[in-house]
């Protein structure tokens, strides 16, 4: 039996997350959010951290080829998320 969508998007999730740990990598981040989102692709995951970043709510950097950190730039104004 799996889980039914939680009520808030991805992409708050990920902000919420943020907020609470900080910078924190992009590996990490996956395993926390998949717990609230246990049928979420890596796909899908990667697509909601591009919209944050595109909106300017997170910044991505590399730490190796593989690796990335993402940490929270500033918290979306109440009520707005990414379009």
């Amino acid at each position: 039996m799996s889980k039914s969508s939680p009520p808030q998007p991805v992409w708050f999730i990920i902000v919420e997350l943020l907020e609470k740990k900080g910078a924190i990598n992009d590996d990490e981040l996956f395993r926390a959010v998949k717990e609230t989102y246990s049928d979420l692709s890596l796909s899908s995951f990667n697509k909601a951290l591009i919209k944050l970043e595109i909106e300017g709510l997170i910044h991505v950097s590399s730490l190796t080829k593989s690796k990335k950190n993402i940490e929270l730039i500033q918290k979306p104004e109440e009520g707005k998320g990414p379009r």
